[in-house]
């Protein structure tokens, strides 16, 4: 017989709000017979059935619901839901540069899943989706048919978990180098050292969203990482593109990416993005259009306000770097920094330079990166496209 957790009572309205995670002190009491790793019926304060969550007591984050039904959690209905989320992405994606699966957002808690021309790269964050690894593996294989498949499971957060770190080849062989097109742009993709799974597909729609503005301009892109809003920035026809990140092994690799593209007028500079912003600003040098793509700047709300203050500095730095009636391209990934206070800070930004923005498009995760409205930790990225006009 299937083992239950039972919620204090009103805990369970965040389960009727569509949540999927139920944190270990919302749980009243767990049966004697619920293991780690178990899939559990979670049941309200009243005895109501309110789905089937994997079940983790060492994790924070007890209970990730997988279904509000008494359907069968078995091989079959992994399988299905790994189907599922692959023929979502099939209507308007490219599933050889693509998220395939998106966690919560799939039905799939702790599973991401990710295309890279002929390999795919798995992570298992949650110990319930970890004894389901032989059946991810085997589903991807039958439906898509990699070279390889290769997991990167060795993000710390495994250990809040009570998982050991894990990466390695699954199945298949990787290949020398591991080739991506992503907007028709050519990638070297690192799966095995790179950073999480080796490359960042959040801002693929993002990037081909700056076509129409990096024409013929001058660009300056920073924390350019590996390189991939410069060289979409080539891609589209700027005429000169200056690339700046602090890792020369993230730069070396941008190079790489660039003469595999034969972009010959993006320039690469080793520096300290806050740094070289604030020293430019005091140059007469300016841009038609400024790209800040930072690394996330907060990880937990209680480093937010420091956050914020970081993501106000380099947006004050690149405005006052753009020409007049030049664009800003603007992003955050910090889950924390939601999208209201992430638009505040580039507004106060915004007045300490001097400028009126008009707003282009503010965008978020593509669509291989779906959104759960009932679940807003499932929205992260925050894209902003801005005209700046000097005052």
């Amino acid at each position: 017989m299937q083992a239950s957790c039972t919620l204090i009572p009103g805990k369970e309205k965040r389960v009727y709000q569509g949540h999927s995670w139920i944190f270990r002190s919302d749980i009243a009491k767990a049966q004697a017979d619920a293991r780690p790793g178990d899939v559990v019926q979670v049941r309200a304060a009243n005895g109501m059935f309110l789905g089937q969550a994997f079940y983790n007591p060492a994790s924070q984050m007890a209970l990730r619901l997988l279904t509000r039904s008494e359907t069968p959690v078995d091989a079959d209905f992994i399988r299905s839901r790994i189907l599922h989320a692959i023929a979502y992405r099939r209507k308007f994606a490219d599933l050889t540069s693509c998220r395939l699966i998106f966690s919560e957002s799939d039905g799939l808690p702790g599973l991401v899943a990710d295309a890279f021309g002929p390999v795919i790269v798995i992570q298992i964050m949650c110990l319930g989706m970890d004894r389901w690894r032989d059946v991810i593996v085997e589903t991807l294989n039958e439906e898509l048919k990699p070279r390889a498949i290769y997991e990167r499971s060795d993000a710390p957060v495994r250990r809040l978990e009570g998982l050991e770190e894990k990466a390695g080849l699954l199945c298949g062989e990787l290949p020398g180098d591991i080739i991506m097109s992503e907007n028709g742009v050519k990638f070297r993709v690192d799966v095995v050292h790179g950073q999480k799974t080796g490359y960042f597909l959040d801002q693929k729609e993002n990037r081909a969203a700056i076509a129409p503005f990096v024409k013929n301009a001058s660009v300056l892109d920073c924390f350019t990482h590996t390189g991939a809003f410069a060289l979409h920035a080539a891609h589209y026809g700027a005429r000169a593109v200056t690339a700046v990140d602090i890792s020369e092994e993230a730069l070396a690799t941008a190079k790489r990416n660039a003469g595999l593209n034969d972009f010959g007028q993006i320039s690469f500079v080793c520096a300290n993005a806050f740094d070289w912003l604030k020293a430019q600003t005091l140059s007469d040098e300016r841009y038609d259009v400024v790209i800040l793509d930072p690394p996330a700047f907060t990880k937990t709300r209680g480093t937010v306000d420091a956050a914020r203050r970081g993501y106000k500095e380099i947006n004050l730095r690149g405005m006052k770097l753009v020409r007049d009636d030049g664009y800003l391209v603007t992003c955050s990934c910090s889950q924390h920094m939601v999208r209201d206070e992430f638009v505040r800070v580039i507004l106060e930004a915004a007045r300490d330079a001097h400028v009126r923005l008009m707003q282009v498009e503010l965008r978020t995760q593509g669509r291989d990166h779906p959104i759960l409205p009932s679940m807003p930790e499932t929205e992260y990225l925050k894209c902003g496209i801005y005209r700046v006009e000097k005052l």
